[in-house]
């Protein structure tokens, strides 16, 4: 699988952003998808995953409730929606592909995703 990030940019606090991720290769309906952030001078870390069916989801604490994963496995393209976003959630986001199929709490590592996008940056201003 290979990954191709777009839609980051400038918004205000409170607002909206959608984030898509293609993605080519015959794997991608039996892969799990993520996506990751990493801001400035801090690590990457987990933002939400989905399995290959899409039929599970997991969401960090930090934006559960305000983030939206979802998948379209004949588009072979994984979005996250973004809403009431905050100046914390300003950083650079990432997506992932993992080759297994189902996505558990142990795959916020990420050790445990072996395909990565580039990174697409999302700014929060006040």
């Amino acid at each position: 699988v290979q990954l191709q990030a777009s839609g980051g940019g400038l918004v205000q606090a409170g607002g909206s952003l959608r984030l898509s991720c293609a993605a080519s290769g015959r794997s991608f309906s039996r892969s799990a998808m993520g996506w990751f952030r990493q801001a400035p001078g801090k690590d990457r870390e987990f933002v939400a995953g989905i399995s290959a069916s899409g039929g599970s989801t997991l969401y960090a604490d930090s934006v559960k409730g305000r983030f939206s994963i979802s998948r379209d496995n004949a588009k072979i393209t994984v979005d996250l929606q973004m809403s009431s976003l905050e100046r914390e959630d300003t950083a650079a986001y990432y997506c992932a592909a993992r080759n297994v199929p189902h996505v558990t709490w142990r795959d916020r590592d990420v050790g445990q995703w072996e395909t990565w996008g580039q990174g697409t940056l999302v700014t929060v201003s006040s």
